[in-house]
């Protein structure tokens, strides 16, 4: 007995002509943006070794991802993220190429989210990785083409908030507590569950770190946030990370960024391979990151290569939404000519549907053998002419 032959696995939807239609648009357009900066398409496979997704850097939370073994018994994984396939691709077909790598991507990856979470399983990414850029140009290289990629796709109400990974990490670092008790609380920042992390904090001896972490709600607005935090924890690496952030900072600003930017020193991604400056981008109606990204100088030393990297990826669905709901892209055209025929003439019909496409004139065949029928179809379609064929061709509408 078949159960879910008309059910969608949870976590994944059906697509219908507009939404493809716009996603189409976004990718399009985000494409042109990446093209114009010297990057290059790649494509990775859908599934992968589970071992591409384990390693020291990149290992990614187990129980986000899809498993399936092979014939040989190995076990393979729908690709849950795009940067570790793409770290694995250029250690392995550009190790005889120079660096920098300019690489662009638009896949699906599949994650497996909270049940009843409301979050997609399925999801369309076009992202860029920059590979072999260490200086700060890089950054700014990715963050400004992150915002360049927005405005592409029409999308004017954003924000882009900018933090550092290694802030974080300084403040954990000098907690004395297991390492279950860290991947708590970083679980709890990236979560903004900021109640529960007070509750946690409080059980841990009293320091400057433990005050810091309790202070990260506050660090988040502007320029100003730098000063507050230097204030709070005068750890000198963490003052130099400071010093690096605020200078990526005033150069977006000097690019006339300012007023879609926000610092925000609790930020966390979900992937731990992340090492420097980290971003993520939110639009207008969604609670959701519409893409996010950050520098991973770690990543490529599991295979073997020392190459510093940074990158982002956009969710093509959120931008879709935000397009639809705002009706804020280009329509496709509707057919110019529809064409009906006489019974004995069907082949004659396709032939002229051809003719006219190809000198640019987009028609589309209709199976109409009633001209009132035809002309009420070309109207609920927005068609205005249609073309009858018999021993010739005549126009009636």
């Amino acid at each position: 007995m078949r159960q879910y032959d008309k059910m969608t696995p949870e976590g994944t939807r059906d697509l219908l002509f507009e939404e493809c239609d716009v996603r189409d648009f976004v990718s399009r357009r985000v494409a042109e943006v990446f093209k114009g900066h010297g990057y290059g398409k790649v494509s990775t496979p859908g599934i992968e070794f589970y071992d591409v997704f384990s390693s020291n850097s990149g290992s990614y939370p187990q129980e986000s991802m899809y498993k399936l073994m092979d014939n040989h018994g190995r076990i393979l994984v729908l690709r849950p993220d795009c940067t570790t396939p793409i770290a694995r691709l250029v250690s392995t077909k550009l190790k005889q190429q120079r660096p920098p790598f300019r690489l662009y991507y638009d896949q699906n990856v599949y994650r497996v989210t909270r049940s009843l979470s409301g979050g997609s399983n399925e999801i369309e990414q076009i992202g860029a990785e920059l590979v072999g850029s260490r200086s700060r140009m890089g950054d700014l290289e990715i963050i400004s083409m992150a915002t360049e990629a927005l405005d592409a796709v029409g999308i004017a109400q954003y924000r882009l908030e900018i933090g550092h990974i290694g802030f974080l990490n300084a403040l954990v670092a000098r907690l004395d507590v297991p390492a279950q008790t860290r991947e708590e609380i970083r679980r709890l920042i990236n979560e903004k569950n900021y109640p529960a992390l007070a509750v946690l904090l409080d059980e841990l001896p009293k320091g400057e770190a433990v005050e810091a972490l309790k202070q990260l709600p506050r660090l988040f607005g502007g320029v100003e946030v730098f000063e507050t935090a230097r204030r709070l924890f005068r750890d000198e690496k963490a003052i130099s990370i400071l010093d690096y952030l605020k200078q990526v900072y005033l150069n977006l600003c000097q690019m006339g960024l300012e007023s879609k930017l926000m610092v925000d020193l609790g930020l966390v991604n979900e992937n731990i391979y992340y090492t420097g400056v980290i971003f993520r981008g939110y639009v207008e109606g969604s609670g959701e990151a519409a893409l996010s990204g950050g520098r991973y100088d770690k990543l490529y030393e599991d295979y073997g290569e020392e190459l510093d990297a940074t990158g982002f990826a956009l969710d093509v669905d959120i931008l879709a939404k935000t397009l639809l709901a705002a009706n804020q892209y280009p329509k496709p055209k509707a057919a110019e000519v529809l064409v009906m025929y006489e019974a004995p003439y069907a082949v004659e019909a396709v032939i002229h549907t051809r003719s006219l496409m190809k000198v640019g004139i987009k028609s589309e065949l209709g199976f109409f053998t009633d001209v009132e029928k035809a002309r009420a179809y070309a109207r609920e379609k927005g068609i205005p002419r249609i073309d009858l064929v018999s021993d010739q061709v005549k126009t009636i509408g």
